[in-house]
C-alpha cells in the first residue's frame, strides 16, 4: 500500500505544481504585457511575444518538474528538446532572422504605423509591423510584405519622422542670361508660396556650368505634408515667371557637320 500514498502524494504535489505554474504564468504573462502598455518608448506588440514566451516558459519548467516528481529521467528528456530546437532552428533561419529583426524593430522602432518609409528596397507607409513581416501599402495602393530581415539588415529612410523636409530643385538658363535676373526671378516665385518657410535658410545659387546652361541649385524648406505638392508647383511656376520675363531655358543640342 505504500507505493500508492506515495502515488497520491505525487499527484497532489504534481497538481500543485501545476496550478501555481498556471497562475503564475498568467500573472507574469499581465504584467509584461502591462509594463508595454505603459511604456511610451517601446511598442506594445513586443510585450505582448515577451508575455507569452515567459508564460510557456515557466509551464514548461513546471511540466519538467512535475516529470521529474514521477521518476522520469529530464535530463535526456532535456536533451532531445535542445536538439530538436536545433534542428527546427537550422531549418528555419531565415524565419528566426526575421523573428529576432522584428523583436529590434518594436524595440528600438525606427518608425510607426502611419510613417512613409523606404525599407528593404520598398517605399510606401507603414500599415502593420509584426514580428516576421512590415506591411506597407505604396502611393499605387499596393499591399507589400517585407521580411523583417531585410528591413532591420538594411538602411531605414523614414520621411515622415521630421516635421519639416527640404526641397531640392535644379533650374538651367542659358550662358547670354542675365544670372542677377534669373535669380531675382526664381525668389520672388519663392516668395510668393507661403508654404515655403521662411525662418529657414532659402539658397538660391549657381553651382554648374553644364554643356548648354548655367545652373540654379534651389533649396527651400517645407512642412512634410506639403514637400511633394511645394516641388512640382515650384517648379511649373519658375518655369512660368521665366517665359514671362524671356528667360530662355536651354536643352541639349547637336550639331552634325557634313562632309
Amino acid at each position: 500500500m505504500a507505493w500508492w500514498l506515495d502515488l497520491i502524494f505525487d499527484v497532489l504535489v504534481a497538481s500543485v505544481i501545476a496550478v501555481v505554474a498556471v497562475v503564475v504564468a498568467g500573472i507574469a504573462q499581465r504584467q509584461v504585457r502591462r509594463i508595454g502598455r505603459n511604456s511610451e518608448r517601446f511598442d506594445e506588440t513586443l510585450f505582448n511575444f515577451l508575455g507569452t514566451v515567459a508564460r510557456y516558459t515557466i509551464l514548461v519548467f513546471a511540466a519538467i518538474f512535475i516529470l521529474a516528481r514521477f521518476g522520469i529521467q529530464t535530463a535526456s528528456l532535456i536533451a532531445v528538446i535542445g536538439a530538436a530546437g536545433l534542428a527546427i532552428g537550422l531549418a528555419l533561419q531565415g524565419t528566426l532572422s526575421s523573428l529576432a529583426s522584428g523583436l529590434m524593430l518594436l524595440g528600438f522602432r525606427p518608425f510607426k504605423i502611419g510613417d512613409f518609409v523606404e525599407v528593404g528596397g520598398r517605399s510606401g507607409t507603414v500599415v502593420e509591423i509584426g514580428l516576421f513581416a512590415t506591411e506597407l501599402s505604396t502611393p499605387d495602393n499596393v499591399q507589400v510584405f517585407v521580411p523583417n530581415g531585410d528591413v532591420w539588415s538594411g538602411a531605414i529612410l523614414n520621411y515622415s519622422h521630421h516635421e519639416t523636409r527640404r526641397v531640392d530643385l535644379l533650374f538651367g538658363v542659358s550662358y547670354g542670361t542675365d544670372l542677377a535676373q534669373a535669380e531675382a526671378a526664381i525668389r520672388e516665385v519663392i516668395a510668393d508660396d507661403m508654404r515655403v518657410h521662411d525662418d529657414r535658410p532659402i539658397m538660391v545659387l549657381v553651382t554648374g556650368l553644364a554643356d548648354s546652361a548655367v545652373e540654379f541649385t534651389v533649396r527651400v524648406w517645407v512642412a512634410r505634408a506639403d514637400y511633394f505638392e511645394v516641388k512640382g508647383d515650384l517648379q511649373r511656376r519658375v518655369k512660368e515667371r521665366f517665359d514671362s520675363v524671356g528667360i530662355d531655358i536651354p536643352y541639349p543640342t547637336q550639331t552634325v557637320l557634313k562632309a
